[in-house]
């Protein structure tokens, strides 16, 4: 049975090797989110008969299908391959009333995927276009990120330090536990809400290094399904992702609508030297006209 949600892959899935776009069907359901496992990866391997590096390369069209792009129309889709084989994908995101710096790319999008979903390492980038100067500092903070190797059309596969040379580094403000590999926080859960307590929990998980403003936003949807995001800090400051913005990637990824949307929760540690009320705020109202619960939470 082709599902409703199958029909917007479908132009993307005819462009693809026949045998493959057979063997994806399966797989590109109703509950697809850009997430294939390194077991689904080679069994497509082995209908195809493509490497695998080949075979995930011609699924960028597929990636892109996640886009939101009311302001370029310029859609972009990103794959990133983890160490334990699987991959996830990502695309960027544009929010028609806020300040471009909102915007998230597409490699922002996908390792956010990746890093929300529990991956240790990103090995692989694979992208259509060259990646920004934003998205190189954004990637150089996860650990080994320098040796990422990035797939690009008609190019030799080369590691990111080929792309960023004499890069500013974690390491320079004294950061030995990067993106990926960073350790969890402890935050008081002293509020009984169980949606609450659970973004608490997510935003023990978050990665800010730099502020010390671990933050995290759960978006509740009228089908009573989650989502969360973590915030990610980086070294540069400015390629920072809020993490409203993660969740508003995972849900385009999920194939919800902003209406979705019935309640929308930010916790952040009180002891942060920053806050993210006011970004998360602005990229909240830019898709649903709903009000945003901002709870901060004491460190224990």
């Amino acid at each position: 049975m082709v599902h409703q949600t199958q029909d917007k892959f479908a132009q993307s899935i005819s462009k693809l090797p026949p045998q493959l776009g057979l063997a994806l069907l399966p797989i590109i359901n109703e509950r697809f989110t850009g997430h294939i496992t390194a077991k689904q990866i080679k069994h497509l391997q082995t209908v195809s008969g493509l490497p695998a590096n080949t075979l995930i390369f011609s699924m960028l069209p597929i990636a892109e299908i996640f886009s939101q792009t009311p302001i370029s129309n310029f859609k972009v889709g990103a794959i990133v391959k983890g160490i334990s084989g699987d991959i996830y994908m990502g695309a960027n995101f544009e929010f028609s009333k806020a300040s471009l710096s909102q915007s998230i790319h597409a490699e922002q999008s996908a390792i956010s995927h990746a890093w929300m979903l529990g991956e240790n390492q990103i090995t692989d980038v694979f992208l259509n276009y060259p990646p920004c100067g934003h998205c190189r500092q954004f990637i150089n903070e996860m650990a080994n990120g320098s040796n990422v190797l990035f797939h690009l059309p008609e190019q030799k596969v080369n590691p990111l330090s080929y792309y960023l040379p004499d890069a500013f580094s974690p390491s320079h403000l004294g950061i030995t536990m990067p993106l990926f590999s960073s350790e969890a926080v402890k935050l008081k859960i002293e509020n009984k809400d169980p949606l609450i307590a659970e973004t608490t929990l997510q935003a023990c998980k978050s990665y800010a290094p730099y502020t010390g403003c671990h933050a995290a936003v759960s978006l509740e949807l009228h089908d009573d399904k989650v989502i969360y995001g973590r915030y990610i800090e980086n070294v540069a400051f400015n390629p920072s992702l809020p993490p409203m913005q993660v969740a508003l990637c995972g849900l385009k990824r999920m194939n919800k609508d902003f209406s979705e949307i019935k309640r929308a929760v930010l916790v952040e540690s009180s002891a942060g030297k920053i806050s993210l009320a006011n970004v998360s705020i602005n990229a909240l109202h830019d898709v649903a006209n709903i009000q945003l619960e901002h709870v901060t939470v004491e460190p224990e």
